[in-house]
Parts: C-alpha cells; sequence; structure tokens
C-alpha cells in the first residue's frame, strides 16, 4: 500500500529451488512462491529464476520445470551449454523471458527475445552513455510490453544513477 501505482515488485526465486534441486522435483516449492506471490497484488512484477554457474543443459528437466510456471517468469542461464535454438524455443512456448546478465566478463552483444517481455541485469563497474544507448536501441526494437533493467549497486550509489539516465536515453523518464 506504500508503492506509488504502476510500481512492480521483482521477485528472485529461492535457491532451494534453482540450487539446491536443480529445478527437479521442486513443484511444491514452486507452487508456494507464485502463490505467496500473488499477495503483492497489482503490484507483483515477474519472478527470476537464476540458476546456478554448474548446471549444465538439462533440456527436459528444463521444459518439465517450465510446464509448472505460470506466465511472468524469466530464467537467467549462468552455464554457456544453455544458450541455444532449443532453451529458447522452449521459453518462447511458455511465455518465459530469457534473462541476460551483462558484465564485465559477459557482455550482451545482442538482445535475444523469448516473450513479450523482456529482463536484463546490467551488472558491469562502469557504463557509458554510448552503451546504454545502444542498449536501450536494442530494446526498443524488440517490441516488448514491458522491459524489466537491472543496474548492479554494490553499494556505491551508480546503480540508481545509472537508471536514472538509462530511463532518459530511453524516454521513459
Amino acid at each position: 500500500g506504500q508503492v506509488p501505482p504502476g510500481f512492480r515488485f521483482v521477485l528472485k526465486a529461492s535457491r532451494r529451488i534453482t540450487h539446491i534441486k536443480r529445478l527437479r522435483d521442486a513443484g511444491d516449492e514452486t507452487e508456494y512462491l507464485f502463490r505467496t506471490a500473488q499477495s503483492l497484488g497489482p503490484h507483483m512484477g515477474v519472478i527470476l529464476f537464476q540458476l546456478p554457474p554448474n548446471f549444465q543443459k538439462d533440456i527436459a528437466r528444463l521444459r518439465t520445470f517450465l510446464d509448472q510456471l505460470p506466465a511472468g517468469a524469466a530464467v537467467e542461464f549462468r552455464h554457456a551449454s544453455w544458450f541455444e535454438d532449443e532453451v529458447y524455443e522452449s521459453l518462447r512456448a511458455r511465455g518465459c523471458a530469457l534473462c541476460q546478465a551483462d558484465t564485465d566478463e559477459e557482455t550482451v552483444k545482442t538482445v535475444l527475445s523469448t516473450s513479450d517481455w523482456g529482463y536484463l541485469r546490467l551488472r558491469r563497474e562502469k557504463y557509458t552513455k554510448k552503451q546504454m544507448e545502444k542498449l536501450s536501441e536494442q530494446i526498443a526494437v524488440q517490441g516488448w510490453k514491458s522491459a524489466y533493467v537491472f543496474f548492479k549497486d554494490e553499494g556505491e550509489g551508480r546503480g540508481p544513477k545509472y537508471a536514472q539516465q538509462f530511463l532518459r536515453i530511453a524516454g521513459a523518464a
């Protein structure tokens, strides 16, 4: 009740689902997460399932897991084996967004769409205006209904400043 209209909360799924159970037999935990999240009402955004970096592609397990999800989920893969067309098609079939992370080690070269909305984690220590303009242009051409874009903030205050600058560049501020 204290957040402004249009504000959306974005939740990150429990490590129990993603790291301990590795998406296997996590139906009860996943159902509980979505049921509990509904208490946010119109302020509920999406839920991110961030997989561990050592979890290699298992397309059958992914598809079984995705079948349990309602709309509004994003999945972040951190092992290189997941970045293949059959994974993207599995996400598209369920209306789930591919979460792309842009880091100092791994740069998002092309924004990839698997749903009618997007999810990006911009995790570099520093961004130039030119880098933000390029990302904003790539997001704009997706035709998404909405995009969730997050900047890293490790207590130095750069994340909120980058977010404000990005909103101005994207014409959303």
